[in-house]
């Protein structure tokens, strides 16, 4: 088995090389099909970006499993690698600069490792079992403490809440919107979560994000000193806030992945 720190290698490696190509696409307008519905885009660059990474973790670490969102595959045993090749696409393809690529690793069930990676930036988020950093420099996830001081990251509500909750997402929606300082939308979960392991932004929520959106992120806030909750293997809601942040007298409260449905 692999220690951490060559799997981040490995991870590393696969984020850059798959990065290089998309900041080259980025801005040039991309033909756009859906999947799921018209709010679910996906271009010919996540499709090109995942067969790279695959290619380079085939390469490194022939035996793991990979878990991709465009390419598929099931967890295993060992090593698996949870996969974004563009998390944002709807802002990759329109020219909006808040997207990623996204690697999380887990082995025999823990999440070990993950990289998120701004090409346009050019910032790095790394992390294993050895702490956090951001273009080498260790994370330190602190900022506000409470709501009327922090800036919230999210996508809630999404066309999905509002079907499946109606005027109570609206509801929810506008508790958040009146309770934080600032609340702002800007797409890709693993990019949300990277900024709070930096201290960035004070928190971030979010409903029905899949392992390849959050594993990275996951393993950046915790290792970076800040509070993950929800269960980055399955499909559902997701919550991080920077160490020290007042959750129990948050708005965020009753959409705690613990206590809500």
């Amino acid at each position: 088995m692999a220690p951490s720190a060559e799997l981040l290698d490995i991870a590393v490696e696969a984020s850059r090389t798959a990065g290089e190509r998309l900041r080259a696409a980025f801005r040039t307008r991309p033909a756009v099909e859906t999947k799921r519905d018209f709010h679910d885009p996906v271009t010919e660059h996540d499709l090109a970006a995942e067969e790279t990474i695959r290619a380079v973790i085939a390469k490194r670490a022939p035996d793991s499993a990979i878990v991709g969102e465009e390419g598929g595959g099931a967890a295993g045993d060992g090593v698996t690698w949870f996969v974004d090749p563009i998390d944002g696409t709807a802002n990759f393809a329109a020219g909006v600069a808040f997207w990623c690529v996204s690697i999380g690793v887990a082995v025999g069930g823990e999440l070990v490792a993950g990289v998120v990676y701004d090409p346009v930036r050019d910032d790095l988020f790394a992390a294993s079992q050895e702490g956090a950093w951001c273009n080498g420099a260790p994370l330190r996830s602190r900022g506000a403490t409470r709501d009327r001081e922090a800036m919230l990251l999210t996508s809630y509500p999404t066309p999905r809440d509002f079907d499946e909750h109606g005027d109570e997402a609206l509801r929810r929606y506008g508790r958040l919107l009146t309770s934080f300082s600032a609340l702002r939308r800007p797409g890709s979960a693993a990019l949300k979560l990277a900024h709070v392991a930096a201290g960035w932004s004070d928190a971030c929520f979010g409903r029905g994000a899949s392992p390849w959106d959050v594993a990275a992120g996951a393993v950046l806030v915790r290792q970076a000193g800040g509070l993950y909750l929800g269960d980055p293997f399955r499909v559902g809601p997701y919550l991080a806030v920077v160490d020290g942040f007042d959750l129990g007298s948050s708005a965020l409260h009753e959409l705690d992945p613990r206590t809500s449905s």
